[in-house]
């Protein structure tokens, strides 16, 4: 976390912040997880694939 936040340009970041961080992108990953689950059961398929997860961002992005 403290590099994606430091890449951003943050010159120092706190423990709170990357904390934060990481439960945003651990409930965004879940959720996009799941839309990409259902996706593939849709389309008959036990296995999901970099197509789903892709779908299921742009959907959720959509969402905004």
């Amino acid at each position: 976390m403290d590099r994606l936040l430091r890449n951003a340009g943050a010159a120092r970041v706190s423990s709170t912040a990357k904390e934060a961080l990481r439960e945003i992108l651990e409930s965004l990953g879940s959720e996009i997880s799941s839309r990409a689950y259902e996706l593939s059961k849709h389309a008959n398929r036990s296995t999901v694939t970099g197509e789903d997860v892709r779908l299921a961002f742009k959907k959720w992005l959509k969402t905004l």
